[in-house]
């Protein structure tokens, strides 16, 4: 099967790890350049440069903290500029809050606000600058803003559900330029946030059809469906990768 976006130029926010990471070396896997975020460790972040590099795509892993515009809006500019356009956006950074609603103060509200909504609309504000027809925007969400299964999830809830207004609005307005904007809303994912093997999983399992965790390459694999063109006419639409935990 031939690569599906080959020569194509992916944006990964949060590129470096879990399925931000996942999601980067799939789309280089299939045929894409990918630049990516990262906001600490750069070691990680050079390890998927590498990784992306040795399937024979160029890759550029950048600094930057979802959290200031500025730096988000540099670092897509900056990619733009070296790899000469950008053609697949995908916001995948986020913060993950969890706890009782009493516990919350104004600063982690204002860090849930900042990261899980304001950097996706700046980051596709940036990104419209420099994407052409057929561009792609996939939204990463979260299973939670469908079934809020355990209690803790508010913050985080509340965060990501604003994604799904912004891919529907979006959807709608970006239409008539022929981009495309989907969201994909992972299930219980086994990364270093919520490892399949941790105190919660069996549990969680059983709140899924399927009785197991994903795997971030499976959140992946969604994403590079959707970032190809056998989906150039879904738009607006949300995708539940989530083992049947939302069914």
């Amino acid at each position: 099967m031939g690569k599906t976006i080959e020569n194509r130029v992916a944006f990964v926010t949060g590129g470096s790890r879990g399925i931000g990471a996942a999601i980067a070396l799939r789309l280089a896997r299939e045929g894409a350049d990918v630049a990516f975020t990262f906001r600490q460790n750069k070691a990680r972040a050079d390890e998927i440069a590498e990784q992306i590099r040795a399937d024979g795509r160029r890759a550029l892993a950048m600094p930057a903290d979802s959290a200031d515009p500025d730096a988000l809006t540099d670092a897509m500019n900056a990619a733009a500029a070296e790899f000469g356009r950008l053609d697949i956006l995908v916001n995948s950074a986020a913060t993950f809050p969890v706890g009782p609603i009493e516990q919350f103060g104004p600063d982690d509200v204002e860090q849930a606000i900042a990261v899980n909504i304001r950097a996706p609309f700046v980051a596709t504000q940036a990104a419209l600058r420099h994407l052409g027809t057929g561009g792609r925007i996939i939204n990463i969400g979260s299973n939670v803003t469908v079934r809020a299964a355990f209690p803790g999830f508010s913050l985080y809830s509340m965060s990501k559900t604003a994604l799904i207004g912004l891919t529907k609005a979006l959807g709608r307005e970006l239409g008539p330029r022929a981009i495309t904007v989907n969201l994909v809303n992972p299930g219980p994912t086994d990364t270093e946030l919520n490892p399949a093997d941790g105190p919660m999983a069996e549990t969680i399992n059983g709140f899924t059809a399927l009785g197991h965790y994903a795997a971030p390459a499976d959140i992946a694999a969604a994403v590079a469906f959707l970032a190809g063109p056998q989906a150039r006419y879904i738009t607006g639409a949300t995708l539940n990768v989530d083992g049947g935990f939302t069914a």
